[in-house]
């Protein structure tokens, strides 16, 4: 049983030959790192990776974070696109036990205000047991606008960001009730799912 207090326990795996081979220094990591750190009220913390682009890699990373560490929500970077070593969907695919498409349809849509290659992205997401996987793009500006979203000069959102989806669905599949600061994303759940603020 979920108790109110539990931490969130997030994977953050970056997916590259280069970084993970000491070529250039990862970004996607401390982008993440730095976000969550803005973005959450609750607490959580972190089990990191950097893994190159192979796909058994990548399968057995994921099921070590979900099976082993426990991790109720794990985001990977990088290797979404159309190139031959891009397989992280395909991998996350591999391990899955449903496949949630909203997510990436709604990560298109985002990156798709700034560049028209955002159509080549295959960015998913899906469940496996207790947890929730989501493939982000690599780059950190892009990270950011697809789980915060876009909001116009006086703070209308043009596009949602994913994360505003992410607490409900972890509450959906046992996971620790998350709340975040609504400055940086608003949490939406239906009012029946709302635990009052505690005092």
């Amino acid at each position: 049983m979920t108790t109110h207090s539990e931490e969130l326990l997030i994977g953050l795996v970056s997916i590259s030959d280069r970084a993970s081979q000491g070529l250039y220094e990862d970004q996607g990591i401390p982008a993440l790192k730095d976000w969550f750190g803005k973005a959450l009220a609750t607490p959580w913390r972190m089990v990191t990776r950097l893994i190159p682009d192979e796909q058994r890699v990548i399968e057995a990373t994921l099921t070590e974070l979900v099976d082993q560490e426990r991790c109720h929500l794990v985001l990977t970077t990088g290797g979404t696109g159309p190139a031959p070593r891009d397989v992280t969907p395909e991998a996350t695919l591999a391990v899955a036990d449903k496949v949630m498409p909203g997510f990436g349809e709604q990560m298109r849509q985002v990156s798709l205000k700034f560049v028209p290659t955002a159509i080549l992205s295959r960015q998913i997401a899906a469940i496996r047991k207790g947890a929730l996987i989501i493939n982000l793009p690599g780059q950190p500006k892009a990270i950011r606008e697809t789980l915060e979203g876009l909001k116009d000069d006086k703070g209308n959102i043009i596009a949602s960001g994913i994360f505003a989806a992410v607490p409900y669905c972890i509450d959906l599949i046992g996971g620790p009730y998350i709340e975040t600061h609504e400055h940086v994303i608003k949490v939406f759940r239906p009012k029946s799912a709302i635990r009052p603020k505690k005092t």
